[in-house]
Formats: structure tokens, sequence, C-alpha cells
């Protein structure tokens, strides 16, 4: 009788052994790493486990191999000698080859030059591909030499959105405008519950991307103000799950938590790394719209989403799961040519007093910015 008590007992202490065990799995070993990212005592601390940043690093692609620039010199430019460059056309002849290696490697390396050109005719025009490609460096170009409040000085190339892929891993399109259901009983999505991996798999809003990296909507979830200001309506529940979305993704694309970029007890105010992702929002929607969104026309249809747009960019399309893509590794640095000339893009230009105004307010913590 006492065996069979005892066997009784076993079971569901085993059962509740692995069911704890499950439960811990999910939990954050130690020791972690904690940086105080707010007023000491309210647990305002940015966590970073060693070994899943490790993991990380481990996990990012192979940077493929970079010859060495070389030097401007008393030879010909490459426009001297090849016909219809229109971008890189200053560089020297051997450093204008080196660039398309490079740009081959990055983007094809399976279909080599082939891809972009006519191999019976370089110069042509006649492949989309190449089109785009030209476009893509200018763009490569302009945020090297006019975002570096984003990029800093360690910029971007094209292999950190391709990673040897002609179309990158993380792009976004414009969603289907939400019909109603023609069954009664599932009603309207009202363009969300559909769980898509760009917001984290959550059942928030799937398309917060349109209204703000393509989009100039105000990110916003509540004011400075305690009350709605007489003549001023309230911002709808819906621009709240939007927000939210769009923070979801950042989250994910970055893979960070809210800490690192605000205080989250008191968002509103203004600390370095917002102001960094400020520009950052700002350089995706010049990105979207100056330079990727104008190609449209180019591309086959079966290159465009479902409702004819272009594959636009968002955070994960350079970042890809780490803060810094590629994790810092600097390789625009070897390739001058995508440089670019620093001069504020007539785009741009009626941006800089908010800009200004951010970076004051980034360095003055407690300051509020109204525009996001």
């Amino acid at each position: 009788m006492s065996r069979l008590t005892l066997s009784t007992l076993r079971r569901p202490l085993a059962l509740m052994g692995a069911a704890a065990a499950l439960l811990l799995a999910g939990c954050e070993r130690p020791p972690v790493q904690t940086t105080q990212q707010g007023f000491r005592g309210t647990a305002m601390q940015h966590t970073v486990n060693p070994r899943t940043a490790a993991a990380q690093q481990a996990a990012l692609p192979p940077v493929p191999a970079d010859a060495p620039a070389i030097p401007d010199g008393p030879g010909p430019k490459a426009k001297d000698i090849y016909q219809n460059v229109k971008v890189l056309g200053d560089l020297p002849v051997a450093d204008f080859v080196r660039h398309m290696n490079a740009i081959t490697q990055w983007i094809a390396p399976n279909e080599g030059c082939a891809y972009c050109h006519n191999p019976a005719n370089l110069a042509e025009d006649s492949k989309y591909t190449k089109v785009v490609a030209r476009r893509m460096i200018e763009m490569t170009r302009n945020i090297n030499a006019n975002w570096t409040q984003h990029v800093a000085q360690t910029g971007v190339t094209c292999y950190t959105c391709h990673r040897g892929q002609a179309v990158p891993a993380q792009v976004w399109f414009k969603a289907k405008e939400p019909k109603q259901n023609t069954q009664p009983m599932l009603g309207n999505d009202f363009g969300q519950n559909k769980a898509i991996g760009g917001v984290a798999w959550t059942s928030l809003p799937y398309d917060p991307f349109t209204h703000y990296l393509s989009g100039k909507e105000n990110i916003r979830v509540y004011t400075a103000q305690p009350l709605p200001q007489k003549g001023t309506e309230r911002a709808p529940i819906q621009t709240a799950e939007q927000t939210y979305s769009l923070m979801m993704h950042f989250s994910q694309s970055l893979g960070q938590n809210c800490t690192f970029c605000h205080n989250t007890q008191a968002f509103s105010q203004w600390v370095p790394k917002k102001a960094t992702a400020w520009h950052g929002i700002r350089m995706v929607r010049e990105a979207n719209n100056d330079y990727v969104t104008p190609l449209t026309s180019a591309f086959p249809g079966p290159r465009l989403g479902p409702t004819g747009d272009v594959a636009k960019v968002y955070c994960a399309t350079c970042h890809q799961g780490v803060n810094k893509p590629l994790g810092g590794m600097q390789m625009a640095q070897l390739y001058p040519g995508l440089k670019g000339v620093a001069a504020q893009p007539a785009a741009a230009a009626a941006e800089a007093g908010a800009s200004a105004a951010v970076a004051a307010a980034a360095a003055k913590p407690g300051a509020v910015v109204k525009s996001k």
C-alpha cells in the first residue's frame, strides 16, 4: 500500500518538475550586465546577457574580404575610360573596378556582372537592375554623407542591406486595405490581428510603416498636456496602437528593449539614443520617398507588392536583429566612392530646425520636442 502511495505521489512531482524546468527555460541565467538609463531607484536599467550577445555576434554573416582603397593619382578617371558612368565616374579606373567587383559580391555573387549589365554592352541601361543599382548607389552616398546623425562614421554599403542577396531579406510592402469579411461572424480585421513578423508577431496593426516610414505622420501616444486643449482633438486609440506596433518593430529589429532608446518613466524625455532614432526615422522616410518609391515603374510586375508598390526599407533592412548593423563593421571606410558629398538635401531642408531642436534636447535631458 505504501509503495502504491509513493508511486502515485512521484507522478505529479515529476510533472511539476518538468513544468518548472520549462517555465524557467525562458529566464536569463546570470550573470547579466546592466547599464543605468534613468534616475537612481527607478529600475531604469538596460540589461544585456553576454552569452546572448556573443551568440548574436557569432551568427552575423561573414563580411567579404575587402581590398584596400586605391588612392587617387594622376591617372585617368573612370568616366574618361568607360561609357555611361554617371555616379562613380570620378574614381580612378582601378578603384572603380574594385568598387564594381565589391558590389557584385555584395548583391549578386552567383549571377555576377550580368545581373545588372548586358555582357555584350556593359554601358547600356537595358536591364532594370542597372537603373535601380545606380539609384541605390546614389542613396548610399547620400546616407553616408548627410545622415551621420544616425550612421555616424560607420556608414553603410550595399552589403549592409543585401548581404549577398539581390533582394534584401528584410523589406516591406504596403498592406492591402482591410475589407469586410463575407462571413458576418468574422467581421473586419481593421488592419490588425494577423500576427505579422514585421511587428514581432503581435496582434497590433500590421502596417504602421506606411504611416510613419513612408508617410510623415507624427509618432505620438500621448501629448505633453494633461488634457486636450480647446480646439484640439484627442488622438484616436488606433494612433496609439500603430505607434506601439512600430515600436515593436524597432525593438525586434535592433534586438533591444524600450530602455535602449527611452526613459520608460518619461517617454517624452530626450536622450541621445532617442535622438539617434529620430534621425533614423527621417533617414528611412527619405530613402523610401526620394529613392526607392520613384523606381516603382522600373520594376517588373513580379517584383512588386500586393498593391503594386515596390519593396521598401525599414529598420530591420539594415539592423537585422542587432543594434549596430553587421556588429558595427566599418566597411564604408574602405569605399570612398560610396561616401558622397556632404550637402544638405533639399528634401531635408525643412527638417533643419527640428533636427537642431532634437540635438539640443538630447543634450539637455528633460526637454520636450513636439515633433517625432
